[in-house]
């Protein structure tokens, strides 16, 4: 199955495009990964350094990713159009590596759990909730907006075509949304404090990077895009759009 926006992210980063490239990409995002996964485990064995590393591990991802954006202008006039894909191998792939890291981290994440029996019952209901309710709504999103958007491409080539889906009337950043709802449901599977602790603590980080980095590079691109952000919620809709919202994750129907 061809991935929308793959061929557009392969003709900027050369390794793409072969097998050897490719293998290399892998083997970089998995060592970051396996790296990752081996400070939280470490950092699990000190229960009150559990949270904290959480949070510190985001932050170092939000970090890294940052640079994409704010690196562009010298890795353009440095690097012309190899900027992004140096961009890319330095920034956008080992924060991707960490980001999946640090949501695998949240399901088995160290502390004191909950172990009332009708408590733990409700987490375990809600949590599934909201992971069948996060990975359509999260794999639908990414289908829609393609590897190349997701990856940020738009960053260096804002000239793409801008993604056209009735989603993006119902919440801002679909894609956020769905991982959003898969940490929830993963920290409640948890049932762990630490991972809802940090679960209510997330959607203020991800809103921040949202705000003050996406949506800065966003509102230089698309016309009204401030008005349109007054109008539609970034990651959970308004009631009167329930019913679409769940039609869009069960069916993936688009809306005129």
């Amino acid at each position: 199955m061809q991935i929308k926006g793959l061929d557009t992210l392969a003709r900027h980063v050369p390794e793409l495009n072969s097998s050897s490239g490719r293998m290399k990409i892998g083997v970089t995002f998995f060592a970051i990964f396996g790296l990752t996964t081996f400070y939280f485990i470490i950092t699990d064995q000190i229960p009150t350094w559990t949270l904290d590393s959480q949070i510190v591990v985001t932050a170092l991802g939000y970090l890294i990713l940052s640079r994409v954006f704010r690196q562009k202008k010298a890795f353009i006039e440095k690097h012309k159009e190899q900027a992004f894909a140096l961009a890319f191998k330095q920034f956008t792939l080992p924060s991707l590596a960490i980001f999946s890291a640090l949501i695998i981290h949240i399901a088995y994440m160290n502390g004191p759990k909950f172990t009332q029996p009708t408590l733990t019952t409700i987490l375990t209901w809600f949590g599934w909730v909201c992971i069948l309710i996060g990975t359509p709504l999260f794999i639908r999103a990414l289908t829609i907006l393609g590897a190349d958007h997701a990856t940020m491409l738009y960053v260096y080539f804002p000239g793409g075509e801008l993604t056209h889906s009735s989603i993006y009337n119902i919440v801002r950043h679909p894609m956020y949304a769905g991982m959003l709802r898969i940490c929830i449901g993963l920290a409640c599977l948890n049932r762990g404090i630490f991972a809802l602790t940090f679960v209510i603590i997330l959607p203020i980080l991800v809103f921040g990077w949202i705000r003050l980095i996406e949506e800065k590079e966003l509102i230089e691109r698309i016309p009204n895009y401030i008005e349109y952000r007054k109008q539609v919620p970034a990651f959970f809709p308004y009631p009167k759009q329930i019913f679409r919202f769940f039609k869009f994750v069960l069916t993936g129907q688009s809306y005129a």
